[in-house]
């Protein structure tokens, strides 16, 4: 077959990788798909599926989403969350207990598979790692009493508003306040004190206070409500290895799966209670 020939036949391949590969440009995925191509298969996947467990790690000093129990186990909400990602994959879960502040080293280091440990998602941290979706906001949120008048930020004029000294509730209303909104902060020593101060004290009118917070005191029957969208946001994600694609893959499908049939609210009530009744979300 002479050089003309082989190049003849050779051009419609050529054609359809180019159409191909620009195809895969266009979409928002384009990056990661070419990167796929061009990289070797998943290795920590590879590696799990060997074992048939996933290697968790966490630092159980953050209740209700882990901490030890009085036999020295880790349990939470973070445990049962990974727990039940793994039992949808056919797995267990293997929790590897370490600091919070080697999570991400040895994440990297390969003695753990990914981090679910309450983990705020760093976007310094992205050249390093890889973030899920997030599965709890722990954000600041505006917090009345149910039936309060006050349903956003721009009704909070000449209001007395309970924050924790020092938070980002703090911060959250001293910003508030630069944006030409009048109103008296009231600083507390914790946040519930903070609370307290709301519940109990008619000169209250409203408190600034993350979600975790939140949470805890609607689950011991706080009848409190947030208004509004979240004031900052604060997101707790799942990290992983950045090569390791098809692990994050999983995990974006699990926790949307989780998402949409209750059982990321039902983990919710679980660690931290059910709302008061009449509360929503």
């Amino acid at each position: 077959m002479s050089r003309r020939v082989r190049l003849f036949v050779g051009l419609p391949i050529l054609i359809v990788a180019g159409l191909l590969l620009l195809f895969l440009l266009r979409g928002p995925e384009s990056t990661r798909l070419l990167t796929r191509l061009f990289t070797r298969q998943d290795a920590t996947w590879v590696q799990m599926q060997t074992r048939n467990r996933w290697r968790v790690g966490m630092d159980p000093s953050f209740p209700p989403f882990e901490h030890l129990d009085d036999s020295g186990v880790p349990v939470g909400y973070d445990v049962d969350l990974a727990e039940a990602i793994a039992a949808d994959w056919g797995m267990q879960a293997e929790i590897i207990p370490i600091g919070y502040d080697s999570l991400v080293d040895a994440l990297q280091a390969g003695r753990i598979d990914s981090v679910v440990s309450a983990l705020p998602y760093d976007p310094r941290a992205t050249r390093d790692v890889a973030f899920s979706a997030p599965y709890f906001d722990a954000g600041v949120r505006l917090v009345v009493r149910a039936g309060s008048p006050i349903t956003s930020t721009a009704s909070l004029h000449g209001s007395h508003v309970a924050v924790e000294w020092g938070s980002m509730g703090d911060m959250a209303g001293r910003r508030i306040e630069r944006e030409g909104i009048t109103l008296q902060l009231m600083p507390y020593a914790t946040p519930d004190e903070a609370v307290d101060g709301l519940l109990n004290d008619p000169a209250v009118d409203a408190l600034l206070i993350d979600q975790v917070s939140l949470r805890q005191a609607q689950g011991q029957g706080a009848r409190i409500v947030a208004v509004g969208p979240a004031l900052e946001s604060n997101p707790y994600v799942i990290a992983s290895p950045l090569r390791a694609h098809d692990l994050q893959d999983r995990i974006a499908a699990t926790l949307a799966q989780f998402a949409g049939d209750g059982t990321l609210a039902d983990l919710e009530a679980r660690w931290f209670g059910p709302l008061p009744e009449g509360i929503g979300p």
